[in-house]
C-alpha cells in the first residue's frame, strides 16, 4: 500500500470519528433541548399555568377629603404636610367669636321662649277668673232685666189705669203725667236693662273665646315641648353644633396630603383644605385585558410587587371583585366606536385587590404607586 492510500485512510477514519462525535454532541444537545423543554413544560404547567399578569395596577385608597362646615376665619393650624395623624386628632382650628355670640343670642332666645310658655299658661288661671267674674256680671245684668221688667209691667199697668179714668174726671190730668212719665223712665229702664244683658252676655263670650285660645297653646304640650321652646331648643343646639364644628378634627387615621389652609385664611363651608390618605386601608386597582379575566374571580391569590420596594418585597392580597366597566366606559369623553374608521382596541377593566394588611405594615405604600400583580387563576 502506498503512502497515498494510507494517508487518504487515516484521513477517513478521522473524518468518520469526527462525524460520529458530532452526531453524538448533536444527540446530546437535542436531547438536552428536550429534557429543558419538558423541564420548563412541566414547571410552568404547575407553576405559571393560570396565572395571569399586568403591570397596569396602581395603588389607591378611600381618601378623606376634609372641608369646614362652617364659614369663619383659621385661628391655627395643627398639622402640616406628609403628618401622621389619628382619628379625633385636632386639624384646624376656626376663630369662634361669631360663634360664641350664636350661641349666646340662642340660649337668651330659648329663655324668651320658655318665659313666653309659662306666662302664656299663667294666663289661664287669669282668665279663667276673668270669665267667672263675666259670668257674675250676666247674672247681675239679667236680675236687673227682671227687676226693670217687673216695674215696667207695674208702670204701664198704673199708667192705663188712670188714662182709662181721666175722661171721667176720676184722676187729675197732673196724676195722669206723673204716671206717663213713670212709664216712661220704667220703659227706658227695661230697654237700658236690656242693653246691660247683652254687652254682659258678650263680654262673657269673648272671656270664654279667650280662655280658649290661651288653653289651645298649652293643651296638651309641657314647657319643654311647647312649638316656640322646641324651636328655640333646635337653634340652640344648632350654635352648640356650630362652635363645635370651629375645631375641625381628623375623620380617619391617615396622613396629611395637599393641604391647602394657612392661618388668617377665611374658609367657606364645603371648601377643601386638605386630604387624609389612610395607608393602613389601601388596595390595588390592577388593570388586566379582557382577554386575560376569563378565570379571573374574587377570592383568588394575588401576588404584587413595586417599583418602590423592588422585586425583592412581595405583597400577597386577594381579589375582591371586578370593575363594573372599563375606563373608556367612564371617560369624560367616552369613544365613539360606531365611527366608520373603528379600530378594534383591547380593553382593559379594573380588578380591586385586597392587600394583606401584615405586608402592608410591613411596607407602607403611598396612593398612585405602580405594582404588577399576578392573579393565580386556577382552583
Amino acid at each position: 500500500m502506498t503512502d497515498s492510500a494510507i494517508a487518504s485512510a487515516a484521513t477517513s477514519e478521522t473524518n468518520g470519528a469526527a462525524m460520529d462525535r458530532r452526531r453524538k454532541l448533536l444527540r446530546i444537545f437535542a436531547i438536552t433541548v428536550i429534557v429543558v423543554a419538558a423541564m420548563w413544560g412541566i414547571w410552568y404547567f404547575l407553576t405559571q399555568a393560570g396565572r395571569v399578569h399586568t403591570d397596569n395596577a396602581y395603588v389607591g385608597a378611600d381618601i378623606a377629603v376634609v372641608t369646614p362646615l362652617i364659614s369663619g376665619p383659621v385661628k391655627e393650624v395643627h398639622v402640616g404636610g406628609t403628618q401622621q395623624v389619628k382619628k379625633g386628632d385636632i386639624l384646624v382650628v376656626l376663630d369662634d367669636a361669631d360663634a360664641r355670640v350664636d350661641l349666646a343670642n340662642a340660649e337668651a332666645l330659648l329663655r324668651q321662649a320658655q318665659q313666653r310658655f309659662r306666662q302664656t299658661k299663667a294666663n289661664n288661671n287669669s282668665l279663667s277668673a276673668r270669665l267667672s267674674a263675666r259670668g257674675s256680671d250676666t247674672t247681675q245684668a239679667r236680675a236687673r232685666l227682671s227687676v226693670a221688667q217687673a216695674d215696667f209691667e207695674k208702670a204701664r199697668a198704673a199708667f192705663a189705669r188712670r188714662e182709662a179714668l181721666a175722661p171721667s174726671g176720676a184722676v187729675s190730668a197732673e196724676e195722669l203725667t206723673t204716671a206717663r212719665v213713670a212709664f216712661q223712665q220704667a220703659r227706658a229702664a227695661l230697654e237700658q236693662a236690656q242693653a246691660g244683658l247683652s254687652g254682659a252676655e258678650a263680654t262673657r263670650a269673648s272671656a270664654v273665646g279667650d280662655l280658649a285660645s290661651n288653653e289651645a297653646l298649652t293643651a296638651g304640650v309641657t314647657e319643654s315641648t311647647a312649638p316656640d321652646v322646641a324651636a328655640a331648643q333646635a337653634r340652640l343646639a344648632q350654635a352648640q353644633l356650630n362652635l363645635e364644628r370651629t375645631v375641625i378634627r381628623a375623620p380617619i387615621a391617615g396622613v396629611v396630603t395637599n393641604r391647602q389652609v394657612q392661618v388668617g385664611q377665611r374658609v367657606q363651608a364645603g371648601t377643601p383644605i386638605m386630604t387624609l390618605v389612610p395607608l393602613d386601608a389601601v388596595f390595588v386597582d390592577a388593570n388586566f385585558k379582557e382577554s386575560q379575566l376569563k378565570n379571573v374571580k374574587p377570592g383568588q391569590p394575588v401576588e404584587l410587587t413595586s417599583d418602590f420596594y423592588g422585586s425583592g418585597v412581595v405583597f400577597h392580597g386577594t381579589v375582591k371583585g371586578l370593575a363594573g366597566g372599563t375606563g373608556a366606559a367612564f371617560a369624560l369623553i367616552p369613544a365613539q366606536n360606531a365611527t366608520g374608521n373603528w379600530v378594534k382596541v383591547v380593553q382593559r377593566l379594573p380588578v380591586r385587590v385586597r392587600l394583606d394588611p401584615a405586608d402592608v405594615k410591613a411596607h407602607p405604600l403611598r396612593v398612585g404607586l405602580t405594582m404588577d400583580a399576578i392573579i393565580d387563576t386556577r382552583d
